[in-house]
């Protein structure tokens, strides 16, 4: 979390972005503040029509004109007003996308490890929540907090010129105030930061309950994620009112103190009058200005609750937009004369920022040949998965290096990096959007041929028999489809990116043996020329590469064909009899069950 800051620090962190839209800002200050001096303006008219026009003798036409002058007033307020609005909303959208659109590069950009530690409603809930209240606070908080502190400064002086008296009891309430607006800002800051820090978690609840509904019904514990989302939505309703309580003690104070004031000014005021010492004119136009002053006076309660909660939505924001993307391009960067997939890692090791003292791997030293297919095989937790994701940089060695033709990968472009390195994961994402979109992700050339022979080296066929074919919409994380489906679009897209050096999780895992076998004999000649690193639990996987690696405790311990560390590795026996038996994906099944009927039908 970010340290402790003051309200104008925190919001002076917004100048940049705010920069280019000040002008238009600064003309809608302006006219909110005419609009405040036209409102203290009404009551000098009232005091001249009462001393004057309203006199026995008085001119009728002195009646109509004031009258005149009040109504030309009043629109030149509502006019102002309006122009507020008009000078500053656009800007203030604009501010508002331009800091989203930021905040998602910058999401991008921030390597796998942060992601692992934040949860996606808290950030969801800055990239929406926190960036639309900074929009309204901009447009209408800001400037309105100006104008409020400025429209009771001039109409305390202008009061103070009409009766000392009376302007003196009037700022007699004030003191308090004062007094209790500090304890309010510390009290309420907490409470702030506290329900909007809940509401992300509150937001993470609902994307997991969602993205894990299959399992939650499957498992019947939905009454038991019903009863946790209750426990959380509970908790942010108590700090809810909480809150609400705060600001509520605030406007009470902000409002009574005032109305007090001006009831003993009433009196006060009165007393004067009956002396002589102030006209019934003056008298009037005082409790008119004192009116007009009285209304920001009892918003200033919302307006500061805004100024507080707008301060902890920057204070949110920057949170993440200060976080250091630790994966990045050096300065001077290299790249192999001819790139042609030789990598190796070199006495490598890892381990995750919050585990330094227990790494994943220790000195791994390997070289896979250009071309070459190489499996990796281990128990569970031997650190197959993160070897993997150490060459495309999701993650970096902590010592040694990895290489890729002689090149470390941290000398490489990030970007042209990962063009040259493709992977597929295990668990598959896809994303909301059609099969072609999903296919053709990571390619450079988006083209219909490298569409369809993708799909046909992943025996992802079946996408043409989807309502739309290739052009269907997967739906959210491609959950509409059955695991094995899933796999082999992303195996396709993996394929389609065209990568020298290609890393697989187990890609194969939720495919039955006979599409396996399918794979397996167009990958050996798609990968003909392409470097491969593959994690497998099953040993029709291991059949697929030259070579194997075992894994074992972060550890290479042994490299080899299949037929050489069977007949020499008892460690590698026990691995290949316990490797996952095969699955069968039933929606393959099914689907050639239907063709074989449509076939017998014709």
């Amino acid at each position: 979390m970010t340290k402790q800051t003051s309200f104008f620090q925190s919001i002076s962190r917004l100048y940049p972005h705010m920069k280019p839209i000040l002008p238009r800002l600064f003309m809608g200050l302006l006219c909110a503040l005419l609009a405040s001096v036209v409102a203290l303006a009404i009551p000098q008219v009232l005091r001249v029509l009462v001393n004057e026009s309203l006199q026995p003798g008085g001119a009728t036409e002195s009646v109509l004109m004031a009258s005149l002058t009040i109504l030309v007033l009043g629109i030149a307020e509502a006019g102002l007003v309006a122009l507020r609005r008009q000078f500053v909303i656009n800007p203030a959208t604009t501010v508002e996308t331009r800091m989203r659109i930021s905040l998602y590069h910058h999401l991008q950009d921030l390597p796998v490890a942060f992601h692992d530690r934040w949860g996606s409603g808290q950030l969801l809930s800055r990239a929406m929540t926190d960036l639309n209240f900074l929009r309204r606070w901009m447009a209408f908080g800001a400037i309105m907090l100006v104008v409020t502190t400025l429209t009771v400064v001039i109409g305390v002086v202008v009061m103070f010129t009409m009766s000392w008296q009376l302007a003196l009891i009037f700022l007699c309430a004030a003191l308090p105030i004062m007094i209790y607006g500090f304890r309010f800002r510390t009290s309420f800051s907490k409470v702030t930061r506290q329900s909007q820090d809940q509401a992300g978690d509150l937001a993470t609840t609902v994307e997991e309950s969602v993205h894990g509904i299959r399992v939650l019904k499957a498992f019947g514990r939905s009454r038991e994620a019903l009863e946790n989302f209750n426990e959380q939505a509970e908790v942010l309703r108590q700090t809810e009112i909480a809150k609400a309580k705060h600001q509520a003690t605030f406007t009470m104070v902000v409002t009574l103190l005032p109305e007090l004031a001006l009831g003993a000014g009433l009196v006060v005021g009165v007393m004067l009058a009956a002396s002589g010492e102030l006209s019934i004119g003056a008298l009037v136009a005082f409790f008119a200005t004192a009116a007009v002053v009285a209304a920001p006076v009892e918003f200033s309660g919302m307006l500061l609750a805004m100024a507080l909660t707008a301060k902890t939505a920057v204070d949110r924001h920057f949170e993440v937009m200060d976080s250091a993307n630790t994966i990045t391009t050096p300065e001077t960067q290299r790249k192999p004369q001819e790139v042609k997939g030789a990598l190796s890692f070199n006495n490598a090791s890892f381990a995750f920022e919050d585990a330094s003292d227990h790494p994943i791997l220790r000195g791994i030293s390997l070289d896979v040949r250009p071309g070459e297919t190489l499996a990796l095989v281990g128990i569970t937790g031997s650190g197959k998965s993160a070897m993997l994701q150490l060459v495309p940089r999701l993650y970096d060695v902590t010592d040694g290096s990895i290489t890729i033709d002689g090149v470390d990968l941290r000398d490489f472009d990030v970007e042209e990096l990962r063009r040259i390195v493709g992977m597929a994961f295990e668990d598959t994402t896809l994303f909301s959007s059609s099969v072609r979109d999903n296919v053709l992700l990571g390619a450079s050339e988006r083209t219909e041929e490298l569409l369809h022979e993708s799909l046909d080296v992943a025996q992802a066929h079946f996408a043409y028999s989807l309502p739309d074919g290739v052009d269907t919409l997967i739906g959210e994380e491609g959950l509409s489809l059955s695991g094995g489906q899933r796999q082999r679009i992303a195996l396709a897209r993996a394929i389609a990116a065209k990568p020298k050096v290609l890393v697989l999780d187990d890609p194969l895992s939720a495919l039955d043996v006979h599409t396996e076998e399918l794979v397996e004999a167009r990958l050996r000649k798609v990968l003909a020329d392409t470097t491969t690193l593959i994690v497998a639990h099953r040993p029709s996987t291991v059949a697929l590469a030259d070579r194997v690696a075992l894994l074992e405790n972060g550890r290479i311990t042994a490299v080899g064909t299949h037929t050489e560390l069977l007949a020499a590795n008892d460690h590698y026996r026990y691995v290949i009899a316990n490797l996952v038996a095969e699955p069968r994906d039933l929606d393959s099944e099914l689907s050639e069950l239907d063709a074989e009927a449509e076939e017998m039908s014709r």
